[in-house]
C-alpha cells in the first residue's frame, strides 16, 4: 500500500503537555548550565521526588515542583513510545 493512500492523523498536544515540555526544557537547561548531567538529575528527581536533585539556578527547582510527577512520567513515556514504535 503506498503512502498516498494512507490517512495521517494529527493530534494537537494539550496545553498541559506544552507546559510540561516548557518546564522540562527550562530545568534541563538550568542543570546543564550548572554543569550537572541533566538526565541523571531528572531521573533522580522522578524516582525519589527529592527536589534537591534539581538546581535552584534560574528557578528550576520551583518550576519542576509545579509539575505533577505522574503527569511528567506519563508525558515522557508517551513521547518515547510515539517516537520509537
Amino acid at each position: 500500500m503506498s503512502n498516498e493512500n494512507k490517512t495521517i492523523t494529527f493530534t494537537k498536544p494539550s496545553d498541559q503537555d506544552i507546559e510540561i515540555r516548557r518546564v522540562l526544557g527550562s530545568v534541563y537547561q538550568a542543570l546543564k548550565e550548572k554543569g550537572y548531567n541533566p538526565i541523571n538529575q531528572l531521573v533522580g528527581y522522578i524516582i525519589s521526588e527529592d527536589p534537591t536533585y534539581i538546581t535552584n539556578h534560574n528557578g528550576a527547582r520551583s518550576l519542576i515542583r509545579k509539575v505533577d510527577r505522574d503527569e511528567l512520567l506519563a508525558l515522557l513515556l508517551k513521547s518515547y513510545l510515539n517516537s520509537n514504535f
